[in-house]
């Protein structure tokens, strides 16, 4: 006979990734506290995920305020882990960084804070990785690897700096905490409706795409196979510190062309575009804790 699953909470759960978190976690049978951020007009996911409380009793739904310490404290009462998946649907800027920044610490201190919270997995990004001057003269980029605040502020990559400061504040908290966390830096998420439904991070994800290309480190990752990734790394006890996630490299003109195509109409190609190139460039994003993650020895 099954032990009865925990009860988890996931933030921002009307987040593109968070939504499909939110899913994995009722399908397998967890108990979900799904807390939704205050925002504007409300979003397609909202809408959905508000219709599922309804109907599933295995759901609660909360709205938080990441500036809110309290309302953050509220959603994660009776929660065994924290699946933090912080995005801003209106895109990223100078401003958003801190605000992304105030919001993680405020996440992590809360998590401490919280008795029955054993676990936080941190959705981060790739792009908190691999930005830094020389990036085309590494062999091997892996969970090692920081993307470089100096760079990422020179070339606007509000994004990337973003993802790397908010990681690096929620490690430096947990770790003072003594807090169990794992992150898992994402690839582009490609996924369904995902040009509708996350326009605006996708195309801040691909801020300095043509330079990611060429460098090998533009990577992609289904959103079904990272929230799969994220509630392994919760299950699976041995998971610790940082794991890259995503299912392809994109280094071919052939497969760029694919992913633009995907992306339509965030991204459009000229009238009967034909590929021309064949080369190759070098991957240098390596995956090996996230094998280990898929074949349950992490």
């Amino acid at each position: 006979m099954d032990h009865e699953k925990p009860t988890v909470c996931v933030l921002d759960a009307s987040t593109y990734v968070g939504f499909w978190i939110l899913k994995g976690l009722l399908s397998r049978g967890y108990a979900v506290h799904a807390a939704l951020q205050k925002k504007g007009s409300e979003t397609e996911i909202e809408s959905k995920i508000k219709e599922m409380g309804r109907d599933e009793e295995r759901l609660a739904v909360f709205t938080v305020d990441i500036l809110d310490y309290q309302s953050i404290l509220a959603a994660l009462k009776g929660c065994s882990a924290l699946f933090c998946c912080l995005d801003c649907p209106d895109g990223y800027d100078d401003i958003m960084v801190d605000l992304e920044v105030r919001g993680a610490i405020n996440v992590v201190e809360a998590c401490a804070q919280t008795d029955t919270i054993e676990k936080l997995v941190f959705t981060s990004s790739l792009t908190a990785a691999i930005w830094r001057e020389n990036i085309c003269s590494q062999k091997d980029v892996d969970e090692r690897c920081w993307s470089d605040q100096s760079f990422c502020r020179k070339m606007k990559l509000w994004y990337a700096l973003t993802k790397t400061l908010s990681e690096q504040a929620a490690w430096a908290l947990a770790m003072d905490r003594m807090l169990n966390m794992v992150s898992v830096n994402a690839g582009l998420v490609l996924g369904p409706a995902v040009a509708q439904q996350n326009p605006r991070s996708t195309m801040s994800y691909l801020k300095g795409a043509a330079q990611m290309y060429e460098n090998g480190v533009l990577a992609v990752v289904d959103v079904s196979f990272l929230a799969d990734v994220h509630i392994r790394a919760f299950e699976d006890s041995s998971t610790t510190g940082r794991y890259f996630c995503f299912d392809q490299t994109v280094n071919t003109e052939e497969e760029a062309v694919k992913l633009a195509q995907s992306l339509n109409p965030l991204l459009s190609l000229p009238p009967k575009y034909e590929c021309r190139g064949t080369e190759a460039y070098a991957e240098r994003l390596r995956t090996k804790k996230l094998n280990k993650l898929a074949e349950g020895t992490a």
